[in-house]
């Protein structure tokens, strides 16, 4: 599949859609010493080829933010207690604007597919909602069916005004992948 970069916006936060975890997994804040979860996460998902570069990417992003991290990095645990999912209800700016930013989704291949993903985006927008009135993420084609979650709890796509045509048909290729979802841009 052809890669290009998306942003979605979610002009509010409210009404965000309640999903709730299967029986045993749970939710866990960041704590001290979690940026190797977070990291082993980020890797088993594919956004890092290394531990290592993962561990660098962390300490370059966050280091320097940690206890906003402990109020904002979202952990998701197994039924065992391994840590298998990570998301952050993170704060940016986009378009002149300072706002939630949904950051670094991911949770590990042996737990997609469980039902696991909706209940982190929704515990992870409630808290965002605590601090932001608004809200955006950066994604790419590659993570269309996270694209049509995205959509799903009211992200939609951010209008840029610059005439990017990778941009253009990125969202193309996201509506021909997505024939069923709403999709203005």
């Amino acid at each position: 599949m052809e890669y290009f970069k998306l942003v979605m916006v979610r002009p509010h936060l409210e009404n965000i859609p309640v999903y709730h975890l299967p029986e045993r997994y749970q939710f866990k804040l960041f704590e001290d010493q979690d940026e190797i979860h977070w990291a082993a996460v980020e890797t088993a998902a594919g956004e890092f080829q290394t531990l290592t570069s993962a561990l660098k990417h962390f300490d370059k992003e966050f280091s320097g933010h940690l206890e906003e991290m402990k109020k904002r990095c979202v952990f998701l645990l197994s039924p065992d207690g391994e840590v298998v999912g990570t998301t952050t209800a993170w704060l940016g700016e986009f378009q002149g604007i300072s706002q939630g930013r949904l950051h670094w989704v991911a949770i590990k291949p042996s737990h997609q597919g469980r039902g696991l993903a909706k209940p982190m985006l929704s515990y992870a927008l409630s808290i965002m909602a605590k601090y932001h009135y608004k809200a955006y993420l950066t994604t790419q084609t590659t993570s269309w069916k996270a694209v049509r979650m995205y959509l799903d709890f009211g992200f939609e796509p951010a209008r840029l005004h610059n005439g990017d045509q990778d941009y253009q048909k990125g969202w193309e290729l996201i509506r021909q992948l997505a024939p069923d979802k709403q999709i203005s841009y």
